[in-house]
């Protein structure tokens, strides 16, 4: 496929991710042929399972569009550890968006990738880039803490969480605090919100000084309620993307993460299991010896 055919509509598009995502050639090929984008942002939205990731995704959508802004959204659905296949795939709450001409949608699989992401994602948000996108937003499954592989791949990082998770909030250092650009207190109609978004100023205050000011926020998604607000400042910290030591590490996080990928394509975890199951039963079974076979 030419580069200029992915501009063309969302079916070549969804064709031109399937190639990449699959590993064919032509994808390859597509890879190796795409000029360096950065212009176009990353807009990562993550947190734990019941946050409300998708509704607020939703709620952006909508506000967005009203702007006449063209956005494409990438939804990583968790996939099953036994049989590979999507434990989810309900896009139930971006529904009204799904025949909008200025809205394109892609849902994906982990397959078996641990951080929250696809294994896929690095180069398909890529592929996304150059389609003429004036965002581009990606929900994580929710897996919780381990989902710090965004933070190496989106521009702006926002992690959403519940009043609810006001006693699990001291966790936030050693794991989504240290990711978090922004912010964003969820359903934050419910009760102990306040006091909630008071412990997380008292957190974000704590971390080290620098050009960016991690802002707490509330919002209602499903009531449209302090979405305008969250734009505001994805876009605030967008502009200071052009950090050239931030934009370096995050080329860094990305190149590691590819160059992983490509020395792991030769492994089918579905044979390793299967070799893995028959290796286990034999006498003096060593896993390090069983993985060094791999090594050599």
């Amino acid at each position: 496929m030419e580069l200029s055919a992915i501009y063309n509509n969302w079916l070549n598009l969804g064709r031109a991710i399937t190639l990449v995502e699959n590993n064919y050639e032509e994808g390859r090929a597509l890879l190796n042929a795409l000029p360096f984008n950065t212009t176009t942002p990353v807009v990562g939205i993550t947190g734990p399972p019941g946050a409300g990731k998708s509704s607020l995704v939703n709620a952006l959508i909508t506000y967005l569009l009203k702007q006449n802004l063209k956005i494409g959204v990438i939804a990583v659905d968790p996939t099953s550890p036994f049989n590979y296949g999507s434990l989810l795939g309900d896009r139930v709450r971006m529904a009204e968006h799904f025949n909008n001409e200025n809205v394109y949608i892609r849902s994906l699989a982990t397959r078996g990738s641990l951080g929250g992401l696809s294994a896929k994602i690095y180069e398909i948000t890529d592929v996304m880039r150059h389609a003429g996108f004036d965002v581009i937003f990606i929900e994580t499954v929710g897996v919780g803490q381990s989902e710090v592989e965004i933070a190496g791949l989106a521009d702006t990082t926002a992690v959403v969480l519940v009043p609810e998770a006001g006693d699990e909030v001291q966790t936030l250092k050693s794991g989504l605090m240290e990711i978090a650009d922004i912010f964003v207190v969820n359903k934050s109609d419910r009760e102990g919100a306040d006091i909630f978004i008071r412990n997380l100023n008292a957190l974000v205050h704590q971390k080290p000084a620098s050009n960016w000011s991690i802002p707490v926020l509330k919002t209602v998604a499903t009531a449209q309620q302090g979405i305008e607000e969250l734009w505001m400042a994805i876009e605030n910290h967008n502009k200071l993307k052009e950090n050239k030591e931030h934009r370096q590490l995050l080329l860094l996080e990305k190149a590691v993460q590819l160059i992983q990928n490509e020395k792991m394509k030769s492994i089918n975890k579905l044979t390793l299991k299967t070799n893995l199951n028959k290796a286990s039963e034999m006498a003096g079974f060593n896993l390090y010896q069983f993985i060094k076979s791999y090594l050599d």
